[in-house]
């Protein structure tokens, strides 16, 4: 990105923004598609022509006419955007520095350092599944397409380990230990057989003993915005409100996942208090723009959608893809030149592919 380009957009104020990227989508017409992830901030989520999570948005601008792609998210989403749109798509990220904390604390070095060490106690190919969560860099999907394994979302998650399960004894999850961890018990996996590799120790700071006993063994990765929700939370916030029904994101801490009434992904969130009774209240555990959308979405009639946690808690990055950027990157494309473009190297994608499509095989 080229940060003198874009200096003169920084001066922009939001409205004026909104009035010139309007102004370029008109341009653009059919050539364009925006893609908004549900934790964007209003402002630009208000220009998406999708909104969801990131693979029905990627696979929604798939089947579009579209030839650039321009995704209001994070890194990730993106590469995702490029493996699975046609090779005449462009994928754009509005700002390149919108990554994901969660994704950059599994990186392919130490994964196959992982692998190796793995290979000392069993052989990983023969006895474990890699398991990579879609928020997650494209070279380490391409690990797991190339080693047997798969990618797994928040919504099929248990459907992916069924899977694994099904070839190989064991699985080596990640990034987030939180979604492997409440999957797993979700399945009768007992809490001691669900073990935490550190990467940052030699053999993850695991015994042989424990590797052997292990039937998931969990990344030492987190979600930072999920992380700070707290059991106590809940508890504090029923003793004013008895009534609340509790729904949380499955990267939340194993704790708050057991004490909520309702775990499930970002659209299982929308879906499920859509659903409830009107005058019902809600603590919701994900996102903090989200949860102020769907607050705003269901007062009218008379449902109250509370955000769990007391601290301002949105992600930082996502936050990143501001208004200011969105339009430097359409007026780009207006005058023909694609800024931001993230592309897969083929190879990479290749791998990365056969891993997303297995996971696609056996999604309900």
């Amino acid at each position: 990105m080229n940060a003198a380009a874009i200096q003169p957009y920084a001066l922009l104020d939001d409205q004026e923004c909104e009035q010139r990227i309007r102004r370029a989508r008109q341009v653009l017409g059919e050539r364009l598609v925006i893609l908004g992830h549900h934790y964007q901030r209003d402002e630009v989520f208000q220009h998406a022509d999708f909104t969801g999570d990131s693979l029905k948005l990627s696979r929604q601008a798939a089947g579009t006419k579209a030839e650039y792609i321009v995704f209001c998210g994070v890194h990730f989403m993106a590469e995702v955007a490029d493996i699975l749109t046609r090779t005449d798509q462009v994928s754009i990220l509005p700002d390149l520095a919108a990554g994901c904390s969660m994704a950059d604390m599994a990186d392919l070095q130490h994964v196959e350092k992982a692998w190796k060490e793995l290979g000392e106690v069993l052989d990983p190919d023969e006895h474990v599944t890699p398991v990579t969560y879609i928020n997650s860099a494209a070279d380490l999907k391409a690990f797991c397409g190339e080693h047997g394994g798969i990618v797994c979302t928040s919504t099929n998650a248990r459907h992916v380990l069924d899977w694994s399960f099904e070839h190989r004894e064991k699985v080596l999850f990640f990034p987030d230990q939180h979604l492997g961890r409440n999957t797993g018990y979700t399945m009768g996996i007992p809490l001691e057989q669900m073990v935490v590799w550190d990467y940052d120790k030699p053999m993850g700071g695991l015994t042989a003993e424990q590797i052997r006993q292990a039937k998931i063994i969990l990344w030492k990765g987190f979600c930072s915005v999920h992380q700070m929700f707290q059991p106590e939370q809940i508890d504090n916030f029923k003793q004013k409100y008895p009534e609340t029904i509790v729904i949380a994101h499955p990267e939340s801490p194993f704790e708050v996942c057991r004490k909520a009434d309702f775990v499930g992904s970002t659209e299982y969130i929308i879906k499920t208090i859509a659903e409830g009774k009107p005058g019902s209240r809600w603590l919701v555990a994900t996102e903090l723009n989200m949860v102020n959308r769907l607050h705003d979405q269901h007062k009218a009639e008379g449902t109250n959608v509370h955000f769990m946690s007391p601290n301002v808690c949105m992600c930082s990055t996502m936050f990143r893809i501001d208004p200011q950027h969105l339009t430097w990157v359409l007026e780009n494309l207006v005058d023909g030149v694609a800024v931001n473009q993230v592309s897969v190297p083929e190879n990479t994608a290749e791998l990365a592919r056969l891993a997303l499509n297995r996971m696609l095989e056996v999604s309900p």
